[in-house]
């Protein structure tokens, strides 16, 4: 079975109906993965037998006329970023644990108790720290659609899975971009919801602290809405959760119309896009011109890059997490990119991280303006090539850092924002378009990305394998 040919919703339903089992499904997966991941890399770990002892249980259950969940039977991929029960969390890193989670995140959890089967654990660079998928635990994650090319990251081993069909859902984080970059790279629709929609609790605080979101990642906007209101919701052990919204946001996708009116902002007002990847943008925003949609283009939303405030926070806590292992004999054996984060936000001060903070406010008050506009807003979702691997993304032939440059700013100012797939590059490589809402308006963005991934046909199945 490839999972790229079914829909999420569709296979737990023929699964509840006992038209599918859940076990077949989970030797589907586990057949395609033994298959394909000896070339991509994508996962860290896989359990078959805890796997399929899981998915037995859902079908026990059928027979005995238990209720299963919505997502029963569907196998689920999780990132190496959140525990998993009786697999290790290990980061990426050399220097984790090699203990078995006792428990699960809370997202894990929900999606458990929806009827979602573990199969494993994914790839991520170590303590996803960068915007492609390598670390010193596991070595190079590949891109399915070309194995030069990087799937991004962090959320990378789960993209990968998903892109290539080895699972029908995945869970990911994005604290910079890290669900929105591999979806963007891979073909994919991915979301940041807004901060808080899905709960960062458990014992430890989130990984990438403010900036922080987790969810599920699929292959198409209505699965992952599907998903979504398994996850969202509010958990006593995160002091910052929101509360559900709303009627499903599953159904608001499902009855989802073409926007009426959409800013088109392609540079955002401080980015250097690559002239391919910013034709490919155009042209898409062009054929949602000729079906109607009403674009205003915008040439400056923020009037200076949000890096700096974002780099602040986010090397802080990088130093929270290893700069006690500054000069250690353990100090080498880290990320040498991880490295230069860790020993630059151990010079960062509590004012520093406050003024990054007050920024916030800045470049939300600058997003605001721009939504009086309409109320949604477009950009390129990378600013460059695909990196190849061991490399940085290009812009116009050129490697550059700042070709992630669309994704930070929105970890900063917390508005939900996703990425479709929009068209393809000369060497057929996919190209991302973000969709930007306002605060809280995760269904918007939702409606948005479900619609127009349908009339660009933005999710083509491809021959990977």
């Amino acid at each position: 079975m490839d999972f790229r040919q079914h829909r999420v919703l569709d296979l737990a339903a023929r699964v509840r109906t006992r038209e599918l089992s859940a076990r077949e499904l989970t030797i589907a997966a586990l057949e395609r993965i033994e298959q394909l991941d000896p070339e991509l890399n994508a996962f860290v770990t896989v359990d078959g037998a805890a796997a399929l002892a899981d998915a037995t249980e859902v079908d026990q259950r059928l027979v005995a006329g238990d209720s299963v969940g919505p997502l029963a039977g569907i196998p689920l991929a999780v990132k190496d970023l959140e525990d998993a029960a009786g697999f290790a969390t290990r980061y990426g890193s050399k220097l984790s644990s090699t203990a078995p989670a006792e428990g699960d995140s809370v997202l894990v959890a929900r999606l458990r108790a929806a009827g979602c089967v573990v199969i494993g654990k994914t790839t991520t660079p170590e303590y996803g720290h960068k915007g492609a998928t390598d670390s010193p635990l596991t070595g190079v994650t590949r891109n399915p659609w070309n194995l030069n090319r990087t799937p991004g990251g962090s959320s990378g081993g789960s993209a990968a899975a998903l892109a290539a069909g080895m699972v029908p859902l995945a869970t990911g984080s994005d604290g910079g971009g890290s669900i929105r970059i591999p979806s963007a790279l891979c073909a994919l629709s991915g979301i940041k919801t807004t901060q808080g929609r899905i709960p960062n609790g458990g014992p430890n605080p989130p990984g990438s602290g403010l900036c922080t979101v987790k969810g599920p990642m699929a292959r198409r906007t209505i699965d992952t809405a599907f998903a979504l209101d398994m996850c969202v919701g509010p958990h006593p052990t995160d002091p910052f959760s929101l509360p559900r919204s709303g009627s499903p946001w599953y159904e608001a996708v499902a009855e989802a119309r073409l926007p009426t009116r959409v800013v088109w902002a392609p540079t955002m007002g401080f980015a250097e896009v690559d002239d391919e990847v910013g034709r490919v943008c155009a042209e898409a925003i062009a054929r949602m011109e000729a079906a109607g949609v009403e674009v205003v283009q915008l040439d400056e939303v923020w009037s200076q890059d949000p890096l700096m405030p974002w780099w602040v926070m986010w090397t802080a806590l990088r130093a929270r997490t290893q700069g006690h292992l500054i000069g250690t004999p353990e100090w080498g054996q880290i990320d040498e990119s991880l490295r230069f984060q860790i020993e630059w936000g151990a010079k960062v001060t509590g004012t520093d991280v406050i003024a990054s903070i007050d920024a916030i406010h800045t470049f939300n008050l600058e997003l605001d303006a721009a939504f009086e506009h309409a109320p949604l807003i477009l950009t390129p979702m990378c600013a460059g090539q695909i990196p190849e691997i061991g490399h940085e993304g290009t812009i116009n032939g050129e490697e550059r850092p700042a070709w992630v440059s669309f994704s930070y700013g929105l970890n900063l100012t917390r508005n939900p924002a996703g990425s479709i797939n929009c068209g393809f590059t000369a060497d057929g490589m996919p190209v991302g378009l973000q969709i930007i809402g306002r605060q809280l308006d995760d269904v918007g963005v939702l409606q948005a990305m479900g619609s127009l991934e349908e009339m660009l046909d933005a999710s083509p199945l491809a021959a990977l394998g």
